[in-house]
């Protein structure tokens, strides 16, 4: 497994709530991640349980009396990152654990842990019922899930976010985020659309593929979880960010 390289020293754990059970099988964490001496802003951990199996997509570390209780909803055998700009707690939680990291290749924004399993569209993924949506042509790697579960559950990375308040962003954050495009809505994440558009192209055409997908619920790596009514938010949200066509 990765972890050859030994790490004494990790990141700080960030505030964060109890863990959640969204749909069968899918559990949340909402916490945080200090960002710079100003700013502290929301971030999101998925856990997919399958058989005995845990797999956690955007991981974040909890506190040690709640990672207890991580472990007692299962093994935790499998760290996935969607994204390229997320991999501070990744390195933690594949030494501590012994657990397969899951990542596409490419990236170069965190190069560690060294990838297990390389994600790529069309293979086996350690739980069923799901699907891996990868984004062609962006600067760096991004992918999505569309698990079936229940009427479908999308978890992204930064590509798409919902924001139904500023929990765990601190008066700072909560103050510049709608400056800074991040309203109380779903969006396509503008600091990511930014930095992973090539110059002159446009990934509208990946965001309308994404929409060819079934799902009704959105759990992204940022602001809070949509339970109902996701495809018709991310449709209006991708109308918004592209509104030249």
């Amino acid at each position: 497994m990765s972890g050859s390289t030994s790490h004494s020293v990790y990141p700080p754990v960030y505030p964060h709530d109890p863990i959640e059970e969204i749909t069968q099988d899918v559990f949340m964490v909402r916490g945080s991640l200090k960002m710079n001496a100003l700013l502290r802003i929301s971030r999101n951990m998925a856990v997919i349980r399958h058989d005995s199996e845990l797999t956690l997509i955007n991981p974040i570390r909890l506190h040690a009396a709640e990672e207890e209780k991580l472990q007692t909803l299962g093994t935790i055998k499998h760290v996935m990152r969607l994204g390229p700009m997320h991999g501070v707690d990744d390195p933690y939680y594949v030494n501590t654990f012994q657990a397969a990291f899951w990542c596409q290749s490419g990236s170069t924004i965190y190069t560690q842990p060294t990838i297990d399993v390389e994600m790529r569209p069309d293979d086996p993924l350690p739980f069923p019922d799901a699907e891996l949506f990868c984004f062609n042509g962006t600067v760096q790697p991004e992918a999505a899930l569309v698990l079936q579960r229940e009427n479908g559950l999308l978890l992204t990375c930064d590509a798409l976010q919902h924001y139904g308040d500023y929990k765990h962003n601190n008066l700072p954050a909560r103050l510049i985020l709608p400056l800074l495009g991040f309203p109380k809505t779903t969006l396509v994440g503008p600091v990511w659309l930014k930095r992973m558009t090539p110059a002159e192209a446009s990934l509208k055409r990946e965001f309308e593929r994404l929409l060819t997908h079934d799902f009704d619920a959105l759990l992204s790596a940022h602001g809070s979880f949509l339970e109902h009514g996701a495809k018709a938010a991310v449709r209006a949200a991708i109308e918004r960010a592209f509104p030249d066509g």
